[in-house]
């Protein structure tokens, strides 16, 4: 009889674990993110740094715990600039304790031309995020830009998308609320 409840009770804590953080891919390409391709064997991301205008370093690693929506941008490209109000509004609408946009400014990006950048993007709520040699966006196999990867609270990459989103859409919310769901 203990044996029976203690099988039941770890296939409920199991069928719960499996269902937390899961997320309907093709509702969300259905609903508009039409360029979101899942990963097929999330894996774990770079443990390269990037940095801050101060120099101050950071990783990926930092994020544990959090999904995070990291974004490789630039000042020049144009779809980015398109696309970065959408994330400054992800962020402000649920960034905390469960989630974070991270953009990282990738290539020759000038501190003072990111803050130009943002200031005409209207963007207030994100970080200055720098990776000046490429190596964490050439590492993360990024080949142009935007390119937006989601990573999952334990620091894998689980979806990609190439070129620009609607981030602060329903489709993309709906997205980063079943990826932190408990």
């Amino acid at each position: 009889m203990l044996r029976s409840a203690l099988l039941y009770t770890a296939l409920v804590i199991g069928a719960n674990t499996a269902l937390a953080g899961e997320v309907d891919w093709q509702a969300a390409q259905s609903a508009g993110l039409v360029k979101l391709v899942p990963s097929e064997d999330a894996p774990a991301v770079s443990e390269l740094g990037f940095t801050d205008p101060d120099g101050g370093e950071h990783f990926l690693a930092d994020y544990r715990g959090k999904v995070v929506l990291l974004n490789f941008w630039a000042t020049w490209c144009a779809p980015c600039r398109e696309e970065m109000p959408s994330l400054e509004k992800l962020q402000a609408e649920m960034g905390g304790d469960d989630f974070a946009v991270v953009p990282v400014a990738t290539g020759r990006n000038a501190p003072d031309k990111i803050t130009k950048f943002f200031d005409e993007t209207g963007v207030q709520n994100l970080p200055v995020l720098l990776d000046p040699k490429q190596q964490l966006a050439r590492e993360m196999g990024v080949l142009g830009l935007p390119v937006t990867i989601l990573i999952d609270r334990e620091g894998h990459e689980v979806a990609r998308l190439l070129g620009d989103a609607d981030w602060a859409g329903e489709p993309a919310k709906e997205v980063i609320r079943q990826l932190t769901a408990d």
